[in-house]
């Protein structure tokens, strides 16, 4: 049973939430447009983030972050998905996929040295993980680290790296040795975006999420101390990996009900103005359909969401649940952006409508830390493996 997070009582956290709202309505909304157009996040804005602690609101209080539990984390991304997902990403590799590696496989040294760099916004963190070959599924990784005297040495090439341009650190999964029935050989390490041998590419040009960047990244020759290995462990990576995008996940589903709120409310403010004959075009029963069929999109996903960060926090589903939160959200992010840009019309279609660049923005949450189609084979995997074992 969920009882609360201590570190954080309710009080506490509807005062956060309620600052963060009023961020992203009333400084962040107003300049959607400034940072699409610009492919930027503004630094006065970066500095706003960094000063109310979003660089490190996952990260425990004893590493100077927030020290909010996932629970009170998906309450986060619904209110951050409400406006330009790019904001979102500035900080979110911080506090989910790569600075959660440190929090949960981390040596004390390790967290010691990094938490608090991250929490205050002073490194970028970046999850190297996805290359050719290796997206969704890391068993198939080709980077390698061998040992090297105490240390070791890297070498290969990671893709669609979230803020690689700005990172100062890479969390890099690399294989150690071949897979055995003793482990998948997958080790993580820690290597600061300034090691000789690490190499960033350009930015990369996307469809949406404007602001936020993705580059290529590779390591070639790179050397790195016996600590830069995480939890001093050969095999803690592919249970780190796993780990982490599990509840990265779920996240995420927050992210996509927030995208999808804030489609709805775009179609509802302009079914209610717009008009067709001198009718308000949300009199029109098949107008009203489109938008029944949003909002009941956005309440299952809330419900499910929350649903999935309970049981997460509980530890009494950490794979299921995260998967098919991701899925059911994310498609019905997608769903919820469509039928935003059909109650529109041809204005939809515009550039700097809102709706168009939600729909842009949309697409990619249904790609990664897992594209759908391996979230139904982890969710129907599951069940299926689990029915046979109770049945063995």
């Amino acid at each position: 049973m969920y009882t609360g997070n201590p570190d954080v009582p309710d009080d506490v956290f509807t005062d956060v939430l309620s600052q963060i709202n009023d961020f992203v309505r009333t400084r962040v909304m107003p300049r959607e447009l400034e940072i699409m157009t610009t492919d930027a996040i503004p630094a006065d804005l970066r500095e706003q983030a960094a000063g109310m602690g979003l660089f490190g609101y996952a990260i425990p209080q004893a590493w100077g972050g927030l020290g909010l539990d996932l629970v009170q984390d998906v309450e986060v991304a619904m209110a951050l998905g409400y406006t330009s997902l790019s904001l979102r990403s500035m900080f979110g590799t911080n506090n989910g996929i790569a600075g959660q590696v440190l929090v949960g496989f981390g040596t004390v040294e390790q967290q010691a040295r990094w938490l608090p760099a991250l929490a205050s916004g002073a490194v970028v963190a970046s999850f190297a993980l996805t290359e050719p070959g290796a997206g969704s599924n890391p068993t198939g990784l080709r980077t390698s680290a061998r040992p090297d005297g105490e240390g070791w040495i890297i070498d290969g090439g990671k893709q669609f790296v979230t803020n690689a341009t700005e990172a100062g650190l890479f969390v890099v999964f690399a294989r150690v040795r071949p897979p055995s029935e003793s482990g998948t050989g997958i080790a993580v390490f820690l290597v600061p975006s300034n090691t000789p041998g690490v190499e960033v590419g350009a930015k990369d040009a996307k469809m949406g999420q404007e602001g936020s960047r993705t580059a290529n990244v590779t390591f070639t020759q790179v050397r790195v101390g016996p600590e830069a290995l995480v939890g001093g462990d050969g095999e803690v990576g592919y249970k780190a990996a796993m780990t982490s995008l599990a509840r990265g996940r779920i996240h995420i589903a927050g992210v996509a009900v927030g995208a999808a709120q804030r489609a709805l409310d775009e179609s509802v403010a302009y079914a209610a103005t717009a008009t067709q004959g001198g009718t308000p075009i949300g009199d029109f029963q098949l107008v009203q359909a489109m938008i029944a069929d949003q909002q009941t999109g956005v309440l299952a996903g809330r419900a499910l969401a929350r649903e999935a960060a309970r049981l997460y926090v509980t530890g009494e589903d950490r794979r299921i649940a995260p998967s098919a939160a991701k899925l059911f959200c994310t498609e019905m992010a997608g769903q919820a952006a469509d039928l935003a840009v059909q109650v529109h019309g041809g204005s939809g279609y515009i550039r700097e409508v809102p709706v168009e660049r939600i729909y842009r923005d949309v697409r990619l949450l249904r790609l990664y830390e897992g594209t759908s189609e391996i979230q139904r084979l982890i969710v129907g995997g599951n069940l299926v493996r689990a029915e046979k074992r109770r049945r063995s």
